[in-house]
């Protein structure tokens, strides 16, 4: 039987948090980071909410859906995208590719109260230059009046920004069943894995029937619906990078484009081609 169990990797220390707590007269810090490929932050939690983005690599989020929830997501995270923790949701972060890390500390008054759980936001270019020019006003010792016409600017613009629902549910990592937890991790390892859930079943010790009933019970979807979630995470980041969509269909395991572009449009609502224009991507020559 194989072993599903990842090896362990060895924690980031998160350094100092306190320096860069958010206050009622400070709302949002700016934390920037360079981060290698694997660094893994082990998970924690925070009286304040967070936005986690790259300006460039790849990074792995995965998060309750709230404080004390019993629910986790996990987000495949490209530049192009946030993601939004709220205050006290236990989280954990892995890099995937080499990345510039950008982290928003942000008070839990300042946002919306209708902002319960956790999200993945779109990334406008003017939130990105925003969250540029403030990171070093958020680190001075004094609150200057550009700081806080910036600040206001930053919450504005994460306020109107457009959500997407590309969270791949997971069980629990303490309540959940081990197996299924063990399982999902694996087809996130491979997601284009042509395998079906009896041969994952086996490699966990379990049947095919008893996993097809936990996914339902534990995720609300079947087999088959949380993989095409798993597929999406992995497309996405390749989309963003500009990878033609022939290419991206190939790297997830389709064997043709069309294929691939039904799967994509019946979940994001649009084509690949046009989720890269809007998304103002340049898709490189074939």
């Amino acid at each position: 039987m194989a072993n599903l169990t990842q090896p362990p990797r060895r924690p980031t220390p998160l350094g100092d948090m306190a320096s860069f707590m958010p206050l009622a007269q400070r709302p949002v810090r700016v934390r920037a980071r360079s981060m290698a490929a694997d660094t893994h932050f082990e998970p924690h939690e925070h009286g304040w909410s967070q936005l986690a983005y790259c300006a460039s690599g790849l990074v792995q989020v995965t998060a309750a859906l709230q404080r004390s929830s019993s629910e986790e997501m996990s987000y495949i995270v490209p530049p192009s995208r946030a993601v939004w923790i709220a205050p006290g949701a236990r989280h954990h972060v892995t890099v995937i590719e080499a990345a510039e890390l950008r982290t928003l500390y942000i008070d839990a008054q300042a946002l919306p109260e209708t902002w319960q759980g956790c999200r993945m936001l779109v990334v406008s270019p003017l939130l990105r230059e925003l969250v540029g020019a403030l990171e070093p006003l958020s680190q001075a010792h004094t609150v200057s009046a550009r700081e806080q016409w910036l600040t206001r600017l930053v919450l504005d613009e994460l306020g109107h920004a457009s959500t997407q629902a590309l969270g791949v549910p997971l069980p629990h990592p303490e309540q959940g069943d081990k197996r299924l937890r063990a399982l999902c991790e694996a087809v996130l390892r491979e997601p284009t894995r042509q395998a079906k859930l009896a041969a994952w079943a086996a490699e966990v010790g379990a049947s095919e029937r008893t996993m097809a009933r936990l996914f339902k019970d534990e995720l609300g979807l079947g087999y088959q619906q949380w993989r095409q979630q798993a597929l999406l995470a992995h497309a996405l980041p390749l989309l963003a990078r500009g990878l033609p969509v022939g290419q991206v269909a190939a790297l997830s395991g389709y064997a043709s484009d069309s294929a691939f572009c039904a799967m994509f449009k019946a979940a994001m609502g649009q084509s690949p081609s046009r989720f890269q224009r809007v998304s103002g991507l340049q898709a490189s020559a074939a």
